[in-house]
């Protein structure tokens, strides 16, 4: 064939073309044969609809055959030339696509419902348009032909097998010396740039650069299906029987596309023992078989091993001297190519050797370590990818134009079209200029390079009278050009080119399989994020013809991306949340609560007196005493716990964030959001609340607790790369809230509910009382009964550490759930007012008549009920105001710049202040803790009951009759055994001090509400009282004057509680002789009572 009909059949332009186009159809031969097609009930548009796509395809894969066979038919009549080491590009397209088409007809075949789509497509296009598609019969025969697609492929192959088996043939020096163990690896200090010093920054050049990174799996495919194909040459030709066994010895399997893999052996030995001839093939097939599955599993294994040891010095030194990757970047992408191809024959033996007697050989639990390298490399590449530019536009401008330019006219013949095209290189080539790298200039050498390889077609073929093979230098000066150039314009190529895991993408159960692997081996912790990484290698599986299976591959990716960090990220938040435990267990021994024990052993030793412990009792070490160690080798669970951290640490800093598929991944924010939820968890854990117990801790407890927490995770800042500082706000503002934000309670929640039904329910019982002495709640001692000690739970340190831990947003909340039970027992209180009205008013009218008043008391229904549920009232409020004052300290030293502003507001606060200006400053104050003289809330908790249809002036006179209702029950108090004053407590055990609480807030509250003066029906209230008391003073029966000065003492309580009152107000109306007299009695009768008590 002339030189004019080479130019004319443009090799190159449809070799590359065919080899795209392939891989297109193969992919879709893919996808049709894992659907999962059912029975198909449709009309026939539909089915047409529905199976056009399949059709389709297979008509992509007859077209696809014709214009392989065309190409192939063409290139054997040009007799062209095959040599990997000189027609780099040409022999690779040659023989990827005769291992692409061979791939699409296996696959073809492997399709069970071919026929059944085809036959089903065509009736339904005869029945929609009276016709047979026209592809049809030419289709269903290209069916029918590969039902034994090897067969069939061998007969098609036969006059191809001279070009096959010299393209093949040139692979011989190049695969023996790739397919080296281990040890020769190490004898010739492979990869190591540090073995000779001076050549350190020796640019790393071969005479095929190309060849030095390609992959071994890609040759092992072409040898194997190249002689599968072409197998007369294997009885004939000796080099070529000694590759074929050669790589026979090298895998059980080969890949055709994704997880689709053809079975080596028994695919060839099933072929060879149908013809005659074969039997030493098929014994050489056998004994390869053998050889394969006693030593490649322990070869492949020794190879990891010393990558993993060679490519970490090599990383290292090249992240210390990133220069170097000027000169050393061949070792990289051979780093890279050595590393995939070690990694993909392990997944693709382990996903499919399933019967072994040696399953050590597929799997490796150090493989994350090799992954792990293998991204460092890429991402040390993409950050100084400017170096490598830099360095490879100085060789290409000011070493290979010149080599070039010398060799072309060395040149003894080149025709017209070569030259112009040699002529166009070295121009390019000399134009370049290292401001283009500065100024960020895209470079594009494609042009270039497309060139080079028609070059390659034009001087391969028989009647060239340039022959690239007589002119090997020309072949050595372009392969180093074609590799400088990628290094500008494609290093991403070529980093996808010689490190693409996306296998990994159709081999999901073996990926998974070693992330778990790795989590369980301590020392591949620090690796792990490679998994992750390496699901952004996933969108290299897409291809153009088939975009229908982007968005599966996207989900696959994105979902392992997820679970993978979600699953580093439970396991580190685990770790540290353990570690805190520990430490809250450390500071836990250092509460006051525990001093006890050493106090009482600090004062036997000095009374010389021997401590016998009790029985069962174990002896409890020193805080501090875990410190101690006789050695270094003594290894605590703090210290398993640390070392744990600092490796999932070391990974989950590892990057800052990466892409998948469009999506910008961070994986701080999954170990954030698993600590936040853990640290939340760990919160309420602390807080140890039993429902069926009503047990839990002490608040300044789990304050302890909660700050021996915080303080480990504060301490981590800067190891594990979250943010902890915004997961400790969010996690205590969390707690904050009734819910946190997975939905779950919060100790806002808990402790509003046990100081409810737990405290207050008892408190309202009688069986704890408030002693205002001691500024707590205290339990009272009942025989056969164990009461919790409510004093623990309500002191003034256990308030703050409520405040602490609540803050003002779990405050708020506390007070509104205190406010609702205050407002259902004022509706009560209101019908018993509205039961009582017509005799409520008279006693208002008349009560400085005594002999009225006598006869009107008797017929008040309920006066015991009203007391109650007002003592209940004065116990809330009492109990939240000592919550306030918890608030308004801890918010003082925390906030001082805040709470002096807002003290000072509330003291402009005067009575002819407008009301609503009023009560917003004291809805400011209130939220910092300050007490006020209204309180807001109760006022918005009264104005938010449902008003029934009586008229306002209606309910301010419930309101008024109500303090009547009070201040002529008060007598009754008197008859209670309980309502005895205590000195000690400054209290009464019935919690009947608390009504003066109740009282002037209730009272406060309303009249604010009704915008009426609460000072002139305080007033009216301390009038009737005092009234109601005095007549006490005339009553005859000892019973209903038991503690009649007990009682008495309450006017004065309720003065001292109002802003409102004065004591002169009080003694218009009660005489303060009285009061005397009455604290006289109160303390001798307590006195007394102490007396008798010590005597018995």
């Amino acid at each position: 064939m002339s030189l004019t009909s080479a130019y004319q059949h443009k090799l190159a332009e449809k070799l590359t073309i065919l080899n795209d186009r392939g891989q297109g159809v193969l992919i879709r031969m893919y996808n049709i044969k894992k659907q999962h097609l059912g029975p198909v009930h449709r009309e026939k548009a539909e089915i047409i609809r529905f199976l056009t796509n399949y059709y389709q395809s297979f008509v992509d894969v007859m077209e696809f055959r014709d214009h392989v066979y065309e190409l192939l038919n063409t290139i054997d009549a040009c007799q062209c030339h095959f040599d990997i080491n000189l027609n780099f590009d040409f022999t690779q397209s040659y023989l990827d696509l005769i291992v692409t088409y061979t791939s699409v007809i296996l696959l073809l075949s492997r399709i069970e419902d071919r026929r059944v789509l085809i036959g089903m497509y065509n009736c339904a296009h005869e029945m929609l348009h009276g016709h047979s598609d026209p592809s049809f019969a030419r289709l269903g025969q290209m069916v029918l032909e590969y039902d034994h697609p090897l067969k069939k492929l061998t007969e098609e192959f036969g006059p191809h097998t001279k070009a096959v088996s010299e393209a093949l043939l040139s692979l011989h020096f190049l695969f023996v010396r790739r397919n080296q163990g281990a040890e020769q690896w190490r004898s010739a200090q492979l990869l190591s740039l540090i073995s000779t010093p001076p050549a350190m920054i020796n640019p790393a050049n071969s005479d095929t650069m190309a060849c030095e990174y390609l992959s071994v799996e890609v040759m092992e495919r072409w040898i194997i299906i190249g002689f599968l194909l072409c197998n007369g040459c294997l009885n004939s030709n000796s080099q070529c029987q000694k590759l074929w066994k050669l790589c026979l010895q090298g895998s059980l399997y080969i890949t055709l596309i994704r997880e689709d893999v053809l079975q080596v052996h028994k695919v060839t030995e099933d072929l060879f023992s149908s013809w005659k001839g074969y039997g030493k093939r098929v014994a050489d097939i056998k004994e390869s078989k053998e050889h394969v599955i006693a030593n490649s599993g322990q070869f492949h294994c020794q190879r990891r091993q010393f990558l993993r040891m060679a490519v970490k010095e090599l990383e290292t030194v090249l992240t210390d001297e990133p220069g170097l990757l000027g000169p050393k970047a061949l070792y990289v992408f051979m780093a890279l190519s050595f590393i995939r191809d070690e990694v993909t024959w392990l997944v693709r033996h382990t996903e499919n050797v399933t019967k072994t007697k040696t399953p050590e050989d597929y799997a490796d639990s150090s493989i994350a370590e090799l992954l792990f390298l293998l991204e460092e490399i890429r991402a040390l590449v993409r950050r100084h990818i400017k170096v490598i530019q830099q360095y490879h536009l100085q060789y290409l401008a000011r070493f290979d134009a010149l080599v070039l330019s010398d060799i072309i006219q060395n040149l003894s013949v080149c025709p017209e079209e070569e030259s112009i095209i040699m002529s166009s290189f070295v121009s390019t080539l000399s134009s370049l200029n290292l401001k283009q790298v500065d100024s960020g200039e895209k470079f594009e050498f494609s042009g270039l390079r497309l060139d080079w390889f028609r070059l390659q077609a034009y001087t391969s073929v028989a009647k060239a009278p340039l022959h690239l093979h007589e002119n090997p230098d020309l072949a050595k000066v372009m392969n180093l050009i074609v590799f400088h150039s990628r290094m500008l314009d494609s290093v991403e190529k070529v980093l996808v080119e010689t490190s693409d895991l996306s296998t990994f993408c159709f081999h999901l159960r073996t990926f998974e399989k070693m992330f778990t692997m790795t989590l369980e081996e301590p020392t591949m912790l620090r690796y792990a994020i490679a998994f992750p990484l390496i699901c952004a290698h996933f969108v290299h599986c897409t291809h153009e013809m088939c975009p229908e299976e982007y968005p599966h591959l996207k989900n696959h990716s994105l979902h392992h991306c997820n679970s993978f960090l979600e699953e580093l990220a439970k396991q580190t938040s685990n770790c540290v949340l353990e570690i805190c435990a520990e430490q809250r267990n450390l500071s836990e021994q250092l509460l006051p609560k525990h001093c006890a024990t050493t106090i009482s052993k600090a004062k036997n030793k000095k009374m010389k007196q021997k401590q016998t412990p009790r029985k069962g009792e174990p002896e409890r070490d020193k805080p501090g005493a875990e410190s101690h160690r006789k050695n270094r080798s003594i290894v605590t669970n703090m210290d398993k716990l640390h070392l744990h951290l600092t490796e999932l640490a070391l990974t989950m800093n590892h990057v800052h964030s990466f892409s998948v598929f469009e999506h910008t991944i961070f994986p701080s924010e999954y170990l954030s959001s698993h600590l936040e939820a853990r640290l939340n968890r760990a919160i309420v854990w602390l807080a140890g609340y039993n429902a069926a117990t009503q047990e839990i801790a002490r608040p300044s407890e789990l304050l302890a607790g909660v700050k021996a927490y915080i303080s480990f995770i504060q301490s981590l800042a800067q190891f594990v790369g979250a943010d902890v500082s915004r997961v400790i706000r969010n996690a205590l503002l969390q707690q904050t809230q009734p819910l946190d934000s997975c939905g779950e309670q919060t100790i806002t929640t808990l402790y509003t509910n046990w100081y409810l039904e737990g405290l207050l329910r008892q408190a309202s019982s009688g069986t704890i009382t408030l002693a205002p002495a001691m500024q707590a709640f205290v339990s009272l001692p009942r025989e056969g009964e164990q009461n919790f000690s409510a004093e623990e739970f309500s002191d003034v340190s256990e308030m703050r550490a409520l405040a602490e831990l609540l803050g003002p947003y779990g405050m708020k909340f506390l007070s509104e759930n205190l406010m609702w039970h205050v407002t259902s027992q004022i509706v009560e209180l209101k019908k018993l007012v509205v039961e009582n009205m017509d005799v409520l008013v008279q006693i208002r009218s008349n009560f400085s008549k005594a002999d009225l008043m006598a006869s009107l008391l008797p017929q008040l229904t309920g006066a015991d009920n009203v007391l109650k549920r007002m003592t209940i009232i004065g116990v809330i409020l009492t109990f939240r105001a000592m919550a306030q004052e918890g608030l308004r300290e801890v918010f003082s030293s925390h906030c001082p710049f805040l709470m002096g502003p807002i003290e000072c507001l509330k003291e402009f606060v005067t009575a002819d202040t407008d009301i609503k200006v009023t009560l917003s400053i004291f809805e400011l104050a209130s939220a910092a803790g300050v007490g006020c003289d209204i309180d807001p809330a109760l006022v918005a908790a009264i104005a938010n009951l449902k008003a029934d249809t009586s008229s306002p002036e209606e309910e301010y006179k419930v309101a008024c009759l109500l303090l009547v209702f009070l201040a002529a029950s008060l007598p009754l108090l008197a008859t209670d055994p309980a309502s005895f004053f205590s000195i000690e407590k400054d209290g009464y055990n019935n919690n009947i001090h608390c009504l003066t609480k109740a009282i002037i807030q209730v009272s406060a509250a309303l009249f604010t509400l009704y915008n009426k003066n609460i000072e002139t029906h305080l007033k009216e209230f301390l009038v009737v009282a005092s009234v109601s008391l005095l007549q006490l003073g005339q009553e005859t029966d000892k019973l209903k004057t038991r503690n009649r000065e007990s009682i008495s003492l309450l006017m004065r309580l309720v003065v001292e509680e109002s802003s409102f009152l004065t004591l002169d107000m009080l003694e218009s109306c009660f005489p303060y002789v009285l009061l005397r007299n009455a604290y006289r009695e109160v303390s001798r009768a307590f006195y007394l009572n102490r007396v008798a008590a010590s005597t018995h």
